[in-house]
């Protein structure tokens, strides 16, 4: 889009061509007021308190869009009067509870009736019964609710849900004298608000979601309200801590909301998490699970002095990657100081995927990220449960076909009800595990420009092609001719008489004919309904930008190697940027910091990993360590960004810093070394405090820095193995998380008591032997492990699904590096 010049009160400003006002007029920080619009969202129109004149016209300043030289004026004396009914209606019954109210101190409705200057009450109506309904971790009163309708508006445009929506509110009919006497939009406004409140799409009182807590966050009243933070807390004696999400790789910005615990404690404890939902949106883990802190920490000094000698003795150190960036440079340097191996497997996993993926590609790194893959219309996924490896991918996904009209293309052996729940323009293929390798080649097939791309692959794709005749039936029209005798009447002799007259109709019959067909035997190796390509023509119409997700199910993949520079040929040989998922909350960092090693030695120090000698935030270890709400540091997420944390709550035991110390590498504070991170793997030598963490008013992200993708030199070799169509046979069990999980710290978290076990679909359920409780053994060829059947509505299918987030279970060990793997499993 191209840039273009308007005039707001008087003021040029830039904006983009189609750009709504009201962004136009934020990004320059224009006041408009607003209440039902969400950036990154569709208008609803519901509030209407966005009035503007642009070139003479009352129009909607969030649903109408900038054109060049454009006048917009936002105030005149009608606008102000119609703005003001509006916040008058919004006050008619609404209850006068702003004490005790939760959202009071940030109540949009209080700010704007102030604004408004409304005094006085022009209107009014006899109220209906609106009680209160508890949903879970959400408590929704309607009383207090004034029907903006942005709680729906973000379930369904950003996160995917779509569980909320209007509902009649039973309500008598606004008095016809009103719609006389009231400006027009405020009697439009106050007519639709009438009928309405909030109910849920399921047509039940239950609540059933990703349990993200969005609508919650983005409610402008307290009508919407998580449940644990009712009357807990009036929101000015809250103090906020800017931060990064510490649980996926998303590396949401997130506030800790904190104050002192009680009357008689004044130890800082945080109350809730918020965000800036206009630009960011959180999962449930994100928004719920931040009580995660070692609470009970102290400095044990013999335990540290026996950590001391177990670094003096050890020669591995086994880690994982819910660390700071500043620790795995710490470890790097105990590494190159003492000789140290460094194990993680899955960022090892990740570090090999990339380096495979850089020798075609010539990055470093990969082109996408979630911003661009929220701003494509049409989108592949490969390799990735998308909605628990980083729900902010899914939400990206979800936007584009909602906010952008685009289409997706969704790969994975796991069926799942919430990725083909977004719409009917999400295309779900549901391939056997072991079959990445045919997903991408399909991938390069379809969209490759086989022009361009080395010509052993395009023959190689070319040789799944054929011709096949087949016999179709169609239905054509046939125009029949029939001579038919009517009577009429003749003109000369003024008598009637018979004359033949021809008559034409037409008529349908079936006709059959033979016809020459493409068939790709890359649709049937995948899985490919019979009406794929039908449907991906369709989807295809409107498609301009595109854009490739891949997760971990490729990193560790048997041939994971081939897969990399699958995905490197995609970017260079088809229209698609590609986005890599890392597979834990730093792994990108980890991976570009440290240099990893394949197999410990004889005795290891483990951190945050079990091991002879462990130090752990989770409190279970032989030394305690700092937890990420604990912790300054700076964390490395999937959009290639250096983003920094704060710590939220005190911590008041040993951290790695000083370990390192004692074992001479020193500095005062580990954040000492953010500008030491390694500048030739794209970092940026700046001191932790000149980091930002915030986002301007046009949903720029300001926040610490974006890593620079260093050219890599190729030997120009594209070469890539055929696939193999090898399948895992049997019961298939795989290794993933349900929504809100993601390690042992969620776990740990109060809000997200998830119930751990071994997750069976419900249509599964329903057509085996098993029941919800049992207790069953799954055996592999690694190892098994006994645990109760849990039933989770949000997979499908066949596959059963072990967690990692339970320590206990030790999911890991069943598998054989590859997140899929055949399994016995019979009932104890």
């Amino acid at each position: 889009m191209s840039k273009i010049s308007i005039n707001i009160d008087g003021r040029e400003v830039q904006t983009q061509e189609g750009e709504y006002i009201l962004n136009a007029a934020r990004a320059n920080d224009i006041f408009i007021p607003a209440i039902c619009y969400l950036t990154r969202c569709s208008p609803t129109l519901a509030c209407r308190i966005c009035l503007v004149e642009a070139d003479g016209k009352q129009v909607y300043a969030c649903n109408a869009k900038a054109k060049d030289g454009m006048n917009i004026v936002t105030k005149t004396e009608n606008i102000e009067k119609e703005r003001r009914a509006i916040m008058e209606v919004y006050d008619v019954n609404h209850p006068l509870q702003c004490g005790v109210c939760d959202q009071s101190g940030e109540c949009e409705l209080q700010n704007y009736t102030l604004e408004m200057g409304v005094d006085s009450q022009s209107y009014s109506i006899k109220d209906v019964d609106r009680s209160a309904h508890d949903w879970g971790h959400l408590h929704y009163d309607p009383g207090l609710c004034i029907v903006c309708e942005r709680c729906a508006t973000v379930c369904k445009d950003m996160i995917g849900d779509n569980s909320l929506k209007t509902i009649a509110r039973g309500a008598d009919a606004i008095d016809a004298e009103f719609k006389e006497s009231m400006p027009k939009d405020s009697y439009a406004m106050w007519n639709k608000l009438n009928k309405s409140v909030i109910g849920l799409t399921n047509g039940t009182d239950e609540l059933d979601c990703t349990s993200c807590g969005e609508c919650a966050s983005v409610c402008p009243v307290g009508a919407l309200v998580d449940t644990h933070f009712m009357y807990k807390s009036n929101a000015w004696e809250l103090k906020q801590v800017p931060a990064t999400c510490g649980h996926c790789s998303a590396g949401c910005q997130i506030f800790y909301d904190v104050k002192h615990t009680d009357l008689h404690d004044d130890t800082q404890k945080i109350y809730r998490v918020t965000n800036e939902y206009n630009y960011v949106s959180l999962c449930g883990a994100g928004r719920y699970g931040f009580d995660y802190q070692n609470s009970d920490a102290t400095k044990d000094e013999v335990a540290f002095a026996n950590a001391i000698e177990a670094f003096k003795k050890a020669d591995t150190i086994k880690f994982t990657s819910t660390i700071t960036n500043e620790e795995a440079y710490l470890l790097q340097a105990m590494k190159e100081k003492f000789g140290y191996k460094l194990v993680n497997d899955e960022a090892k996993a990740f570090q090999t995927f990339l380096k495979d993926y850089s020798e075609v590609s010539g990055k470093s790194l990969y082109g996408g990220d979630l911003k661009v893959t929220m701003d494509s219309n049409f989108i592949v996924s490969v390799g990735s449960a998308l909605k628990s490896d980083n729900p902010n991918a899914r939400y990206a996904l979800n936007n584009s076909m909602t906010v952008n009209k685009g289409a997706g293309l969704y790969f994975h052996p796991v069926k799942d009800p919430i990725i083909e729940g977004l719409g009917k323009s999400i295309m779900s293929v549901e391939h056997a595990p072991l079959q990445e390798e045919i997903a991408l080649y399909l991938v390069l097939d379809l969209f490759g420009n086989k022009e361009t791309m080395p010509s052993d692959l395009a023959e190689y794709l070319a040789s799944f092609h054929s011709e096949k005749t087949i016999t179709v039936e169609e239905t054509v029209k046939e125009k029949v001719v029939e001579v038919v005798k009517e009577m009429k009447l003749n003109e000369e002799t003024g008598e009637e008489e018979e004359v033949e007259v021809e008559k034409s109709t037409m008529v349908s019959k079936t006709v059959s004919k033979e016809v020459v067909i493409d068939e790709n035997k890359l649709l049937e190796l995948i899985g490919a309904g019979d009406k794929f390509m039908e449907d991906l023509e369709k989807n295809l119409k409107k498609a301009e930008t595109f854009a490739l997700v891949v997760g971990p199910d490729l990193y560790s993949h048997p041939n994971s190697k081939n897969l990399a520079r699958l995905v490197a040929l995609v970017e260079k040989y088809s229209e698609f940027t590609v986005t890599m998922i890392p597979s834990l909350t730093n792994t990108l960092g980890v991976s570009l910091i440290c240099e990893l090693d394949d197999i410990a030695g004889t005795y290891t120090i483990g951190y945050n990993a079990k091991a002879d000698f462990t130090l752990s935030a989770l409190g279970d270890g032989d030394l305690d360590m700092p937890a990420i709400n604990q912790q300054e540091g700076t964390l490395t997420s999937i959009n290639k960004r250096v983003n920094p944390t704060n710590a939220a709550v005190a911590y008041n035991g040993y951290e790695l810093n000083d370990i390192a110390n004692a074992l001479e590498i020193t500095a005062q504070n580990v954040i000492d070394y953010t500008a030491k991170l390694p500048t030739s793997k794209g970092f940026k030598a700046e001191m932790f405090d000149n980091l930002p963490n915030h986002y301007d008013n046009d949903g720029v992200e300001v926040r610490g820095y974006v890593l620079e993708n260093v050219a890599v030199k190729t030997s120009g070799d594209e070469t890539v193995n055929k696939f193999s169509e090898d399948k895992l046979e049997g019961s298939i069990i795989y290794l993933a998380n349900p929504v809100r999980q993601f390690n042992s710290f969620t776990n740990k978290a109060t809000e997200l008591n998830e119930v751990s076990g071994v997750y069976m679909s419900e249509e599964f359920l329903s057509n085996s032997d098993f029941n919800e409780g049992d207790t069953v053994c799954v055996k592999t060829a690694k190892g098994e492990l006994t645990a109760s059947v849990v039933s989770d509505n949000k997979i499908a299918g066949s596959i059963i699904v072990l967690p990692t987030f339970d320590s206990n279970l030790n999911s890991e060990a069943l598998f054989d590096g590859y997140r899929f793997s055949s399994a016995s499993i019979e009932k104890v």
